[in-house]
């Protein structure tokens, strides 16, 4: 049986070429068009895997100065940071005030050095189902991309993603990954899982931007 989830090869124009992001200074508390959830709710696009507390390898490759697997238990010896993060579904809701705790994802490339090259990155979980994001500002360089292992004091639940999800919270849920075991730094935007069926490659909820259908890049000539 074919994979849905093994790694898409289609790739995106540059990032600059999609226009600005939403400006901080102009972001309400809640994007356009979302609701306050009550609670988290469980929406995902595949099954969610076993984890027996131990077995689950956490790679970073591609173009880096230093490839590198952690076993789970390495992982977890990796510096703790805590925050607390709005998230915001492309299915309408929002849940504010959440309380998560993990690695910084910019712990994570001062410890593997991107080369020059490398302008995007693809986070991949443990079925194969990709997203990517620009190693830029407004996206993976802000202070608050985190590799998840905790929300609100306790273990990562599995159906959010535990044992390790991605969470880059400016952007609609989607564009973090859950169950994540790869991260790979390319020269090249890779469309994902949900990009390749009509997802919108960025997802600024403040710029609603759901589908693909909504995507006005800019050519150069």
């Amino acid at each position: 049986m074919k994979n849905p989830f093994k790694r898409q090869t289609p790739v995106a124009p540059e990032y600059t070429e999609y226009g600005s992001l939403s400006k901080k200074e102009n972001r309400e508390r809640v994007p356009p068009g979302q609701r306050l959830a009550r609670r988290w709710p469980v929406l995902s696009a595949e099954a969610t895997p076993k984890f027996d507390g131990v077995n689950w390898d956490v790679s970073v490759e591609g173009l880096v100065e230093n490839p590198v697997t952690w076993s789970w238990k390495e992982f977890k010896e990796l510096t703790k940071v805590s925050q607390v993060n709005d998230l915001h579904c492309v299915t309408t809701w929002s849940l504010l005030d959440q309380k998560f705790a993990g690695v910084s994802f910019k712990y994570i490339i001062d410890l593997v050095k991107p080369k020059p090259e490398a302008k995007y990155v693809t986070f991949e979980a443990k079925s194969g189902y990709t997203t990517a994001l620009p190693l830029a500002e407004g996206y993976l360089l802000e202070n608050d991309v985190l590799l998840a292992y905790e929300h609100e004091g306790t273990p990562l639940e599995p159906d959010h993603g535990g044992p390790l999800r991605s969470l880059v919270p400016q952007l609609y849920l989607w564009k973090s990954v859950k169950w994540l075991q790869k991260i790979i730094f390319t020269e090249e935007w890779e469309r994902g899982y949900w990009e390749v069926r009509g997802y919108h490659q960025r997802g600024d909820p403040w710029l609603s931007e759901r589908y693909s259908s909504q995507e006005r890049v800019s050519r150069r000539k």
